[in-house]
């Protein structure tokens, strides 16, 4: 099996899993989430180097919107 194809079935497991409840993430969680959610949108660009902190932005906005509207 491909690597990517593995890379992906482990983002349609993790990055879906629901919460237990309805509060916000822990620092610890939240970076995990975010650092998770970077190196996928890298990887969308075949880790094309110059963009880290982009990616990292997107993500952090992206993670943050879980959030913002319960």
């Amino acid at each position: 099996m491909p690597r990517s194809r593995k890379v992906s079935e482990r983002k349609a497991t993790t990055a879906s899993r629901p919460r237990k409840s309805n509060s916000k993430p822990s620092m610890a969680e939240r970076q995990m989430m975010i650092a998770e959610a970077a190196y996928y949108r890298a990887e969308q660009r075949n880790f094309t180097p110059g963009f880290e902190e982009l990616d990292w932005l997107e993500a952090e906005k992206e993670i943050e919107s879980r959030w913002a509207n319960p």
